[in-house]
């Protein structure tokens, strides 16, 4: 028998080229959320998966951008730590948009790393396979990649082999995690963003990046009984909360019917989800809310 081999995977690139998405499909199962506006992951997302003879535990980091606030700049901080604490860089790109300033960015940022480094070429089904190779030499121009894997995270194309291409530069050692975990955060966390997911679909404009989901409470049986949720909504303005309530309550309904199915499935449960919205003015900036969000890193 081969020796078990075991290792941690970043997942970097622009907002939006489909981290998130990759992630979830690779585990067969939703452990980050997902949306079409920039800058939705905040945290670093560990998911695990595991096989009879590897374990591979991925870092989902927040997208790398110009940041605009403190909140902004811890998450680009994040995700460019990230690059020294594990085995192997993933940095995706999207096949549709073509190199842009933020890609070189991250370049520059991977130029000073000595871990090994995939491209991933991510939304290959988007795009004509003629206009492939030209935009991979591109990429190889700037950078010595240890690989280049086009793939489409939606449909799963060429996954496989991405897979097969890590565990092959996996470090030999023991699992890290039970063979059954797909991830490290408690359940909380995971209600929380899924909440904060739905937030981010049905509104527009300003709103999404200004508010964050606190799970004060989860109590019940679990394991088919009901569970309990209390959370709430924080936004930065009077005006982003009345367009969280909605007329007559609508929005807030409408988020909480969403996230509440979302949450059954996850636990496994019958949920009674308890939702309200509070302004926090300015929260992104403030470092005691950063903190009680889980945004900051404790001293």
């Amino acid at each position: 028998m081969s020796e078990y081999k075991s290792g941690f995977v970043a997942l970097i690139g622009r907002p939006n080229v489909g981290k998130s998405t990759l992630l979830n499909h690779v585990l067969g199962q939703k452990v980050a959320i997902m949306s079409d506006k920039p800058q939705t992951t905040r945290n670093k997302i560990q998911g695990i998966y595991t096989t009879e003879t590897e374990q591979i535990i991925f870092l989902d980091t927040p997208g790398i951008h110009k940041p605009r606030s403190r909140l902004g700049d811890w998450m680009v901080r994040t995700a460019r730590e990230t690059f020294n604490e594990v085995d192997l860089v993933l940095f995706l790109v999207d096949a549709k948009e073509g190199m842009g300033a933020g890609d070189r960015y991250i370049i520059e940022q991977l130029k000073e790393t000595r871990t090994p480094v995939f491209l991933v070429v991510n939304k290959i089904d988007k795009v004509h396979p003629d206009r492939l190779l030209p935009l991979i030499d591109e990429y190889r121009e700037q950078y010595a990649f240890q690989e280049v894997v086009p793939i489409s995270a939606l449909y799963g194309n060429n996954t496989s082999t991405l897979l097969r291409l890590i565990m092959e530069e996996l470090p030999k050692g023991p699992p890290y995690y039970p063979p059954e975990y797909v991830t490290d955060h408690p359940e909380r966390f995971i209600v929380g963003e899924l909440i904060r997911e739905k937030v981010l679909h049905l509104t527009r404009e300003e709103v999404p990046h200004s508010v964050a989901v606190s799970v004060e409470k989860m109590s019940g049986e679990g394991d088919g009984g009901l569970v309990t949720v209390h959370a709430t909504i924080y936004t930065e303005r009077a005006s982003q909360k009345g367009i969280l309530i909605g007329k007559q309550g609508s929005m807030l309904r409408e988020v909480g019917r969403r996230a509440r199915e979302e949450i059954e499935r996850l636990l496994g449960s019958k949920v009674y989800l308890d939702l309200w919205v509070k302004v926090k003015k300015d929260w992104r900036n403030e470092e005691f809310m950063l903190k009680q969000f889980g945004y900051r890193d404790e001293e």
